[in-house]
């Protein structure tokens, strides 16, 4: 299972690669994306060592899919991440602060679960901040529910992927 490029009607996804970290540093930089996950924007060299990590793809069982969310013909805007294991795919997703409000996330995540759907994934999950509005109309917006369940202060969503 790999990631290839996603394209959808107002977004790119590219596959991550350690490459764009330079980029990458620039998007995170903004103190404000941070408020409900907690830590600090990422040096770009910090960037490059995760990336280094997630290119690889796999860790046993599971597999790490990682793209590059970029508005059609733009600059990076954020990214999307999945994590799949036993048909089972948890999303996470972040979107710079100059791009948000634009549903790139909405977009972009949507593109990611009807691709994953395809390959046999049959449930989805996220982990949302109570007070995170936005991400929780995402995750909301691709078909998945808020749970009782709350981890480490975020409440678990789930749902069947979309059609492709």
């Amino acid at each position: 299972m790999r990631a290839g490029v996603l394209s959808g009607r107002t977004v790119v996804l590219e596959p991550l690669r350690v490459e764009h970290a330079e980029e990458m540093a620039v998007v995170l930089a903004d103190a404000e994306l941070y408020r409900f996950t907690g830590g600090e924007p990422p040096s770009a060299d910090e960037l490059r060592a995760r990336y280094a990590a997630q290119v690889r793809g796999r860790s046993g069982e599971q597999w790490w899919l990682n793209w590059v969310i970029r508005a059609q013909g733009a600059a990076a805007a954020g990214y999307v991440q999945a994590t799949v294991e036993g048909g089972i795919a948890e999303l996470a997703w972040v979107v710079g602060v100059a791009h948000q409000g634009r549903g790139l996330a909405r977009e972009s995540v949507g593109l990611v679960a009807a691709w994953l759907r395809g390959l046999g994934v049959v449930r989805l999950i996220a982990h949302v901040h109570p007070d995170h509005a936005a991400s929780a109309a995402v995750a909301r917006g691709v078909g998945m529910v808020p749970t009782s369940v709350v981890e480490d202060g975020e409440r678990l969503w789930e749902g069947l992927p979309p059609a492709p």
